[in-house]
């Protein structure tokens, strides 16, 4: 008999408070093999949301704005794998207010950091290697190949204070949509609830920290590891994209 409290409304703020505080008690108890697991895992899951983003963006042919808000859009996929499969993401774990309402010493909030980044550079890179490994990056005339390294190009031209500041608002996205994934009562509603603002800074082009673990190796590999064949077809040389290291 289903319960007279049962409800299909998303939770209050107050509510989504009160369960984020407990999950970051949570998070911040759990034992290291665990954790280091499952950041391997939500590494590999935003580097194949990132994956996703650059073969739909790639070869042009749509105007600038739409082209990042499909890449966004679909680039979306990585958090909804991480908070639905319920992997451990550094950028969202920095949201641990459990620490901000005193229920976690500052000791055990930086561990939880450490590991969890240290597993999503492992989930993120070794994904970029297997992507790379795959020759999928070769296929066709060679057009995802070169939007991964033109992505990379970008990112890493950019100048530190400007890198600094946009990693910030791309973060403030993502903690806000691991917010709202948490007043989420079905696997539909935290989809909505993940799509907009990880779109947005996509579209908008905040860097995101664990996504450039991706991105950048990608292109690194790339560039070292592809087939004389992919840069005569691409018209292009290893050369001109020296600059990523």
């Amino acid at each position: 008999m289903e319960s007279p409290n049962a409800s299909l409304d998303a939770l209050v703020p107050a509510a989504i408070a009160r369960k984020a505080v407990d999950l970051g008690v949570a998070k911040t108890d759990m034992e290291f093999l665990r954790l280091f697991a499952l950041a391997v895992l939500a590494g590999a899951f935003i580097a194949l949301g990132a994956l996703f983003s650059t073969v739909v963006t790639a070869g042009g042919g749509l105007a600038p704005g739409v082209s990042r808000l499909l890449g966004g859009t679909v680039f979306a996929l990585g958090l909804i794998l991480v908070v639905v499969g319920g992997a451990e993401l550094f950028a969202g774990n920095t949201l641990v207010i459990a620490f901000a309402s005193r229920r976690v010493r500052v000791t055990r909030l930086l561990r939880n950091w450490v590991i969890v980044y240290a597993g999503n550079v492992v989930g993120a890179v070794g994904t970029a290697l297997l992507v790379v490994l795959s020759r999928r990056l070769e296929a066709g005339d060679g057009s995802v190949g070169l939007r991964a390294l033109d992505i990379a190009s970008a990112k890493t031209a950019l100048a530190v204070p400007d890198a600094f500041v946009s990693g910030i608002l791309a973060n403030a996205l993502v903690c806000l949509a691991v917010w709202m994934s948490m007043s989420a009562r079905s696997v539909t509603d935290k989809v909505v609830a993940v799509v907009p603002p990880v779109a947005a800074f996509v579209a908008a082009g905040f860097e995101h920290s664990i996504a450039n673990l991706y991105f950048v190796p990608v292109a690194l590999f790339h560039r070292l590891f592809a087939r004389q064949s992919f840069w005569n077809d691409s018209s292009t040389t290893a050369d001109q994209y020296r600059a990523i290291t």
